[in-house]
């Protein structure tokens, strides 16, 4: 039974059909990538699946249960399930940093702080922080710290699928190389389920067991992500290469 399992996965805002029947799999275990340009429906694919948003139609399903028609109640134990690690980190100014890496375990899992603060400083510790860092403002840090403050959090409550949105974004290469390895290191050890999307192609095969790429609300290719180079499709091969010329069209729109 793979992990997460979504059904030919619809979703339209209006006239605009973002997502045009997704049907993917996720094992267990594994850590599977999506790659793909802007507005091609990654982030409301990842949408769906947490129940931010409610697909048209289709079948999302984690561990063999349909999550698009649970009730609340059934929802938030689902959601103990999940850890993630956001685009921009999205650690609350108000809090010091391992009161941020708690949060998880104070909401979700009614943990008192007392006892979540120390597997917050495990936390930060499996990422390369030390425990001076737990007390500093989420202001104070620099971006790279930032990311693996995010990770800790998302980490934290040992979950058993992590989703990671554009984890590298705004990263210099040799800190987001960083950032690819302690993703790889810490998914491995928790013998965790992964998903993540992403535009980065460095980030990609060094994170992902499977690779899919979506272009224009569908997948379009998914395989090995040892066989990326080898598609035989010109949208991943004009994507994964970065060229402009290719199926894939740009629209710039001029002022």
């Amino acid at each position: 039974m793979p992990k997460i399992a979504l059904n030919d996965v619809t979703k339209s805002f209006g006239a605009k059909q973002v997502l045009r029947g997704i049907t993917m799999e996720v094992p267990a275990g594994k850590s599977v990538v999506v790659i793909g340009g802007s507005g091609t429906g990654k982030s409301v694919m990842l949408k769906c699946i947490l129940g931010l948003l409610k697909p048209d139609s289709g079948s999302i399903k984690i561990d063999g249960v349909e999550i698009t028609t649970l009730h609340p109640w059934q929802r938030e134990s689902m959601m103990r399930k999940f850890g993630m690690l956001f685009q921009g980190g999205a650690l609350f100014d108000s809090l010091p940093v391992w009161e941020n890496v708690a949060f998880g375990l104070v909401q979700g899992k009614r943990a008192s702080k007392r006892k979540a603060q120390p597997v917050a400083y495990d936390a930060l510790a499996k990422v390369g922080l030390s425990p001076d860092v737990g007390l500093l403002n989420p202001s104070e840090l620099s971006g790279g710290m930032l990311k693996r403050v995010a990770l800790a959090r998302a980490i934290a409550s040992q979950p058993e699928i992590i989703f990671f949105d554009e984890p590298t974004t705004g990263l210099d290469p040799i800190t987001a190389d960083v950032i690819n390895d302690l993703i790889v290191e810490s998914v491995r050890n928790l013998g965790a389920t992964a998903l993540s999307i992403t535009h980065d192609m460095a980030s990609a095969r060094k994170i992902a067991d499977i690779i899919a790429m979506f272009h224009d609300g569908k997948i379009v290719w998914q395989g090995p992500a040892s066989e990326i180079d080898n598609s035989g499709n010109e949208l991943v091969d004009q994507f994964i290469n970065g060229r402009a010329q290719g199926p894939i069209k740009v629209d710039v729109k001029r002022a």
